[in-house]
């Protein structure tokens, strides 16, 4: 009994570590969180975080219980996926470009935290290449294709969506403790700088889904 609580946690361990390390690179993802903790607050950052968390425990899930068929289907329509995804990136990115820090506290208080946790969460998803990322760790692991193992894919899977969370967290901590010492000015130039920035990263999602 003692071992097999050994292993589940450890596959939990496990887990966090991988969470931490698929959350950490800077991307559009870890780029719209920091914007928004800028311009709207810690929560509305770390909500938008946990969209993204969500996503990687959906797509661990896949992967740790060998949903061939699901991963299969995202692989084989990912230029569809990426097309939506990069479309939903151009807009973000243009109505941060052209708003003011105040407009942003009257859109975080009118959309809600819930706009800010679906929209990265769908940003995440529309990515169907990380899938195979969890698929070749999980293997690694032992974690799918046994029916003994698949205690250990919900911790691990649990495991993914606690450091992703944890990773996001942080960053939207350290990213509001920057957020008192800017001005309107500096803050206009931030919501400007990363607005163009996701809209590039827009732009080549749908100029790589190879449909335009």
């Amino acid at each position: 009994m003692m071992r097999e609580e050994g292993i589940t946690i450890d596959f939990l361990l496990k887990g966090i570590i991988i969470g931490v390390s698929i959350a950490a690179p800077v991307g559009p993802i870890g780029l719209v969180c920091i914007q928004r903790t800028l311009m709207q607050g810690r929560v509305s950052g770390f909500v938008s975080g946990l969209g993204a968390a969500t996503a990687d425990a959906i797509y661990g899930s896949v992967a740790g219980f060998g949903l061939d068929i699901v991963s299969n289907f995202l692989v084989s329509q990912q230029a569809w996926i990426r097309l939506l995804g990069g479309g939903l990136l151009c807009y973000l990115g243009v109505r941060s470009l052209f708003a003011k820090p105040a407009d942003q506290a009257v859109v975080s208080k009118n959309s809600g935290l819930f706009w800010n946790y679906a929209s990265t969460l769908l940003l995440t998803i529309t990515n169907p290449m990380t899938i195979l990322s969890f698929v070749a760790v999980f293997a690694a692991l032992g974690v799918v294709n046994s029916t003994n193992n698949y205690v250990n894919a919900v911790f691990t899977v649990l495991g993914v969506f606690l450091g992703s969370g944890l990773w996001w967290f942080i960053l939207s901590i350290s990213t509001g403790l920057l957020r008192t010492k800017l001005h309107s000015t500096a803050l206009r130039w931030i919501n400007r700088i990363s607005g163009s920035i996701i809209v590039a990263f827009g732009v080549y999602g749908i100029w790589a889904s190879g449909l335009l």
